[in-house]
């Protein structure tokens, strides 16, 4: 393994030299936790659900002629089902699977999302709960799904949660907790209280004996993955993918996804992470997990997260070709670019975890040490998830400068 770039934390970028390119990881690995059978049996249920429609895929053409770029491509999941983030894909995706499957052990039936949704076996969700820690997308999304398929919910939120983000959860019927410490601390409180009640646990993170739902959440974002390769111009492939850290899920949808369907000429992938709470990264330099403990102060509330995802952490440390830390001002200064546009580009709505990715992009494009060791060039490819619109209204427009409403307008 070797480290290149600036030791600043703005600057960070660690690289890997990993068994991805020489096939070792094509060759089983990714498969033993997401699979393409797996994932179309999401994309095809999914896409049933009332509301559903493909996100755009956006293309940020005066943005890469600055950047020295060929093209820019942008995946907008701020109106993902009304909820404003990709995360309606994982979170309520793995309410339903474990729905069907209590009622196909209490009834003998098995259900259609349609059939749930419609109250055909309200005797059976309404006496089934679940639960969550959440920094706001993933809560929001375990609660939208819970609504929708008629069961109850309990949504756990830590100390730095905002108020905007608590109340757009239990706007969806949810009880939400309001406990100390971090996210992770979140996560520990919300599965001894889910022993205790009886609740199921629908986490978007993993950890010892705690895989299967996961599983299922990561699965459901892959229909993202795969929208976004449909869009894709015929016979154009991206090079590279900037994607957002976290616990690690997301990231390694994309990354295990791109595997599957583009084999050979998967893009070389990037992971971006808040400095201030940078656990992908440090797994990386350690080549082990690593935990980081306390406040992980960041403006990316949805990327406030210590420690990452097992199941996702075996995909990522030989999947994954390059993890980068930002500062807060970088991602701030991603997200009025995007509401502002570029040229002839219209303004965008992003929240402040959407634009990691392209903050990362950003920030490599302009040193040159990390163009070189990311083979960023003039050809370059690049595909980017903007993961969330104005999630927390009162948040956006602080550090934007206007309203999500007064972006749309323009």
């Amino acid at each position: 393994m070797s480290v290149s770039g600036s030791s600043s934390p703005r600057h960070a970028l660690f690289t890997a030299i990993k068994k991805a390119r020489s096939g070792a990881y094509r060759n089983g690995v990714r498969e033993k936790i997401l699979s393409l059978d797996a994932l179309n049996e999401a994309t095809a249920e999914i896409s049933t659900w009332p509301g559903y429609a493909p996100t755009p895929l956006v293309n940020l053409d005066t943005l890469a002629e600055a950047l020295g770029i060929s093209r820019i491509y942008y995946k907008h999941e701020a109106d993902r089902f009304g909820i404003g983030s990709f995360k309606a894909l994982g979170g309520a995706y793995a309410v339903l699977r474990l729905l069907k499957q209590q009622i196909l052990v209490e009834k003998g039936a098995a259900a259609t999302a349609a059939q749930i949704a419609s109250g055909m076996f309200a005797d059976v969700c309404a006496g089934y709960t679940v639960t969550c820690a959440t920094d706001g997308n993933h809560g929001r999304s375990v609660a939208w799904g819970a609504r929708t398929f008629g069961c109850k919910c309990v949504i756990y939120v830590h100390a730095t949660v905002s108020r905007g983000r608590s109340e757009a959860i239990a706007a969806y019927g949810a009880e939400v907790r309001r406990v100390p410490g971090n996210y992770d601390d979140a996560v520990r409180r919300a599965s001894r209280d889910a022993q205790t009640d009886g609740w199921q646990v629908v986490s978007d993170t993993s950890y010892e004996g705690y895989t299967d739902v996961p599983r299922d959440v990561m699965q459901g974002y892959g229909v993202m993955i795969e929208e976004a390769l449909r869009q894709l111009p015929a016979g154009r492939s991206p090079t590279h993918v900037f994607v957002q850290g976290g616990v690690g899920g997301l990231a390694a949808a994309v990354c295990a996804t791109l595997w599957e369907k583009l084999g050979a000429r998967a893009p070389y992938t990037v992971l971006v992470e808040p400095d201030q709470a940078a656990c992908l990264f440090r797994s990386a330099v350690a080549g082990d997990p690593v935990i980081i403990h306390g406040a992980l102060d960041t403006v990316m509330a949805g990327l406030a997260c210590g420690e990452v995802s097992l199941l996702a952490w075996e995909i990522l440390k030989d999947g994954a070709d390059a993890f980068m830390t930002i500062d807060d001002q970088a991602a701030i200064d991603a997200m009025r670019l995007l509401a502002n546009g570029m040229g002839n580009q219209t303004p965008l709505v992003a929240g402040e975890s959407a634009v990691a990715g392209l903050a990362g992009l950003i920030q490599a494009s302009r040193h040159n040490d990390q163009r070189a060791t990311l083979g960023l060039n003039k050809d370059s490819v690049v595909l980017l998830f903007g993961t969330e619109g104005a999630t927390d209204p009162e948040l956006y427009e602080a550090l934007v400068g206007k309203t999500a409403a007064a972006v749309l307008a323009a």
